[in-house]
């Protein structure tokens, strides 16, 4: 009989605890044999696509005259052009990051459609909606999530939302959920003011490449007092092919009141890259609540290049919960910016990186104000030469006292050709203030799999289930019904694993 190592090993012990653990959550929430909850398997990789016509088509390549198609299509004022043009002068000058694991040459931006849609205008019916695109979304389960437990839904296919709803008595109540179009024309009022002042064009390349070309995102306006307590939920669908998705998502919650929005986004696999650049923004006023969970399952010739960034005022409270999979690249390194005294962060992120995909990912914690805390968790699997790098920031500004973060980085490998880096780096200035950063690297080893596989386990079972019991503690933080998905999408990475080892 195999020795058991896992009783030598509190860390290992504790992610097969957690495995089991989450195993049960699964069967007393009526998962199938397969570990779903009646989703089919192209729900959860989304490997499909629909050809049609497309009402509005910039054609290839990004110039000052894509620019303006698209910003004549959809009717914007002067000063939204000038924005858009000011944005293609700045990406064109703006240099990459030399650290970064995708260089300009590495992107044919000449090859690629910055602009698709089939209508201007998101549905309110899913019996309104062109007939493919409502396909493509009752095949990703989408309507079957909106009736079952969201309070609102809004469905982007390619560059414009096709569907939007929200509950009766939440607009009663003076929420907005709507496209950042609508939000434009129909709020600019909320909307204008808040537009760039957290992501300006000049933040970084794929910033100014938003700027330009920009289109769909949602836009969201929570009223003072108001808790949303059942999730808004946006989708976010590549279908074409040699295209770029730049969709622009502002969320501003008002004081005391609370938030829950799920993002979720898929493509088909292509031979030809695809480019998704998306840029959000969120902004929690007065004792106000904010949970933004994003569960991104693109497929392997997407380039996934995003910048996400919220501010916390006086006593407000953001969580960040985010899982990386899929793509040939991610860059994504979202940010809390803690303006207010007693406001507090949190970003929790998995990455999964498999073969020959790069998930460069991370984290930053920015305290401008005393009395602020934050906290940047980061767990990442490596596997079968996969590489994974966490770049994790933590900046005290002068003047900002007693504040404090903790900065944790675990890694998991599989293989000997996988890889992981954590690049942390610190800038305290305030006084008083605690900051912590502790990484770890760990690799499942034979001994371990061993054991497992002594139970009846096949190989690759047992390295599912290692690998959700390493997952385990920040899984649980997903609302349930993305939580035992995202443990079945875990488990579809890992099913050529074990062949691998």
């Amino acid at each position: 009989m195999a020795k058991n190592p896992l009783g030598e090993k509190g860390g290992d012990r504790q992610n097969l605890v957690l495995a089991i653990e989450f195993q049960l959550i699964s069967i007393a929430h009526g998962m199938d044999d397969s570990g779903s909850c009646g989703g089919s398997e192209e729900q959860r990789d989304g490997n499909f696509s629909y050809g049609g016509n497309y009402a509005f088509d910039a054609g290839y390549g990004l110039s000052e005259e894509t620019v303006r198609y698209i910003s004549s299509a959809k009717g914007e004022p002067p000063w939204l052009l000038q924005f858009r043009l000011d944005s293609l002068a700045i990406f064109e000058s703006l240099p990459m990051p030399h650290w970064a694991p995708l260089q300009r040459d590495d992107l044919d931006y000449g090859s690629m459609r910055y602009y698709l849609a089939k209508d201007q205008v998101a549905q309110r019916s899913w019996d309104d909606v062109p007939a493919e695109v409502k396909k493509t979304f009752d095949r990703l389960g989408v309507p079957e999530n909106e009736r079952k437990f969201l309070a609102g839904v809004e469905a982007q296919f390619d560059s414009e939302m096709a569907y939007a709803n929200l509950r009766e008595e939440l607009s009663a109540r003076g929420v907005l959920f709507v496209s950042s179009s609508e939000g434009l024309s129909l709020h600019e009022e909320i909307f204008r003011p808040h537009f760039g002042s957290l992501v300006p064009s000049s933040d970084n390349t794929f910033a100014a490449l938003n700027g330009a070309a920009f289109s769909g995102g949602s836009f969201i306006y929570v009223p003072p007092g108001v808790h949303v307590t059942q999730p808004l939920q946006a989708y976010f669908r590549i279908n074409a092919e040699q295209f770029g998705q730049f969709e622009r998502t502002l969320i501003v919650v008002d004081e005391d009141a609370e938030l829950t929005y799920l993002e979720g986004c898929t493509a088909p696999r292509f031979e030809t890259a695809t480019l998704h650049a998306a840029v959000v923004e969120v902004i929690a006023l007065k004792n106000a609540k904010v949970r933004y969970v994003t569960v991104q399952n693109w497929s392997n010739s997407v380039r996934n290049l995003v910048t996400k960034r919220a501010k916390a005022c006086e006593n407000a409270e953001i969580r960040w919960i985010d899982c990386n999979i899929g793509s040939a690249v991610t860059m994504k390194y979202p940010a809390i910016i803690l303006a207010g005294e007693h406001s507090s962060g949190e970003v929790l992120s998995i990455s999964v990186a498999k073969g020959k995909q790069r998930q460069d990912t991370g984290a930053r914690a920015i305290h401008l104000a005393s009395h602020s805390s934050a906290q940047l968790i980061s767990k990442s699997l490596s596997a079968n030469g996969g590489v994974s790098t966490f770049r994790g920031h933590i900046h005290v500004a002068p003047g900002a006292a007693n504040c404090r973060c903790r900065s944790r980085c675990d890694a998991l490998l599989i293989g000997d050709e996988s890889s992981s880096s954590a690049i942390p780096k610190i800038d305290c200035r305030g006084a008083n203030g605690t900051v912590e950063h502790e990484a770890s690297v760990s690799k499942i080893s034979e001994e371990q799999l061993l054991y497992l596989r002594s139970r009846g386990l096949s190989e690759a079972a047992a390295i599912s289930l290692t690998v959700n019991g390493f997952f385990g503690d920040i899984v649980r933080e997903f609302p349930m019904e993305y939580a035992v998905e995202l443990k079945r999408l875990i488990e579809m990475e890992m099913d050529d694993c074990g062949e691998a080892q």
